[in-house]
């Protein structure tokens, strides 16, 4: 394995004031085609928050938990500190190999390799002395973390009411996606639902709960036209509602931080459909800076190169 003398966080970014709402979701839609009647609607959703994500700061949170023997950069695909500008800093430091961990779990186009994308174009506006830079695999069956999920699932289940907590249902949420892109084929292909299941047994099993458990997914953005993944979050309410169940814990296992998807589409929409059906609902916290151990020892272990490789080239290519 290369020796590495630095180390990348690559996430998505956020806006963090009203001013920088529309430009972040005009950096995050553009070339996509989508109605800026959409936008304006995404953009309430921020607002209501003050305009900030909450991203960004819990990517300083997870950097100043991180025990590590490299310097620590960070660089994010839509929003300041934007990746470019942070491999052009690590270029004028003399940076040759770096590895970055990328804030997020799966194989998809969008959590994967558009992530490679964004790397290799940052690498190309630095110029010929750009670093090369190594993406760490996806680790959405690791124990640094599944068993954060885990624990976080119990202390919810504890905030729900006595008596329904033995026949609580566990709903594990992740970000909808087309159909398309969640079955695409070719190297590397998706396997954007079967890591999301496996995810979800994993930290149900880890629970030691033994409580039914089911797989919905959250904040479908595409023409209605166009098939995603599903059952959404509110059908499953309704549906679990419908069967009688009375409780239930909602595990976000798409997510490693509350990102704006959770804040909104989980604690206030989904919140609202369960007060509807007379569903008791309590949400599980995602992992944040608790991922920092998990991301020492992935670090250290590539340092020390018995670690698996880093994702390749061609991973997930084919994926839209």
């Amino acid at each position: 394995m290369p020796a590495y003398d630095a180390f990348l966080l690559v996430s998505f970014g956020g806006p963090e004031g009203p001013d920088d709402v529309m430009p972040f979701l005009e950096n995050v839609t553009r070339g996509r085609g989508v109605p800026r009647e959409r936008l304006l609607a995404v953009a309430e959703h921020y607002q209501a928050f003050g305009g900030v994500s909450p991203i960004n700061q819990q990517c300083r949170e997870l950097i100043a938990g991180l025990d590590l023997p490299l310097p620590v950069y960070w660089g994010n695909r839509n929003w300041a500190p934007y990746l470019t500008d942070t491999v052009r800093e690590m270029t004028g430091a003399g940076v040759a190999r770096a590895l970055a961990f990328a804030t997020s779990a799966y194989r998809s186009y969008s959590s994967c390799r558009q992530y490679l994308q964004d790397i290799e174009q940052a690498r190309a506006a630095a110029g010929p002395g750009a670093p090369v830079i190594d993406k760490i695999q996806r680790f959405y069956d690791h124990p640094g973390f599944i068993d954060p999920f885990a624990a976080n699932t119990v202390a919810a289940l504890a905030t729900l009411p006595a008596d329904l907590r033995d026949e609580a249902h566990l709903v594990f949420t992740a970000h909808s996606i087309p159909v398309a892109m969640a079955d695409a084929a070719g190297p590397g292909g998706s396997r954007y639902t079967a890591e999301l299941t496996e995810a979800s047994r994993l930290i149900s099993e880890r629970t030691g709960l033994n409580l039914p458990w089911t797989l919905a997914y959250q904040s479908r953005s595409g023409p209605p036209s166009q098939p995603w993944l599903e059952p959404d979050i509110g059908d499953q309410l309704a549906a679990l509602a419908k069967s009688g169940v009375k409780a239930v814990v909602v595990v976000p296992v798409g997510f490693v931080s509350d990102h704006m998807e959770v804040r909104h589409d989980l604690d206030l929409e989904a919140a609202k459909v369960a007060a509807s059906l007379g569903l008791a609902l309590a949400r599980a916290a995602t992992p944040g800076v608790k991922l920092a151990p998990m991301i020492g020892e992935l670090v250290r272990q590539h340092l020390a190169g018995t670690a698996p490789e880093p994702c390749p080239a061609n991973c997930c290519l084919g994926l839209l």
